[in-house]
């Protein structure tokens, strides 16, 4: 691994002046007896910019993550989806402010707001939802199958609201049918018939039980 890309983890109290090197620097610092992780960009000069929020998102059946980088002496803002940039400003005068981004359909938003003393907060919403919620209501209607097909991995996603599948991301043509006890939604994946099952627990709060059914054999839920 190369001088300019190799990861080191520093455990040191701040404040820190960054070395005169340029790659990326894993540091953890002790402040009040919390650990926080940053990860910082430094360059030749010296300065540094933390990648100070990190989240996750579900969207249109895809698992996304979303990174922001922000230079609080620069003002430098960076957004990354999935690795990939997707927003840049080297130069803001202004430290706190808002910058706006798309995921697939969804607007996203990421707010940096002033905090006590001369920190920041960074909270993240999407099509005007914060992201804790935003989370919490995916949480509830998605049921989510990871699984390997000849080789290939592949994550099914039911929309349990609207019954819609997605594989890999994409939306899937389906076939639904009523059941004794609930319903049944056909569709095929990698050449093989598939079924997910919904039945009624007689639970209220538990609700309707989804199971997936590949040629006729379940499939643990994800984290199973």
């Amino acid at each position: 691994m190369s001088a300019s890309t190799f990861p080191k983890k520093i455990f040191l109290p701040f404040p820190w002046r960054p070395p005169l090197f340029s790659g990326n620097v894993e540091i953890t610092s002790s402040v009040c007896g919390l650990k926080k992780l940053f990860l910082l960009q430094v360059n030749k000069k010296g300065m540094s910019s933390q990648v100070v929020g990190v989240w996750e998102l579900e969207l249109g059946g895809q698992r996304h993550l979303v990174e922001f980088e922000h230079g609080t002496t620069s003002g430098r803002r960076v957004v990354r989806v999935d690795g990939k940039e997707v927003l840049r400003r080297d130069w803001l005068f202004k430290l706190v402010g808002q910058e706006s981004f798309r995921v697939g359909g969804s607007r996203c938003v990421v707010q940096v707001l002033p905090a006590s003393g001369l920190s920041f907060e960074y909270a993240l919403s999407v099509d005007g939802v914060p992201h804790a919620k935003h989370r919490s209501r995916t949480s509830r209607i998605l049921r989510t199958w990871a699984l390997q097909l000849d080789g290939t991995p592949t994550r099914i996603v039911l929309e349990k609201d609207t019954l819609d599948v997605w594989i890999n991301g994409e939306k899937v043509e389906t076939a639904g049918e009523f059941v004794e006890g609930g319903s049944e939604t056909h569709f095929a994946v990698g050449g093989r018939s598939a079924c997910i099952r919904a039945l009624s627990t007689g639970d209220r709060r538990r609700g309707m039980q989804h199971t997936l059914l590949l040629e006729g054999s379940p499939v643990p839920h994800e984290g199973e």
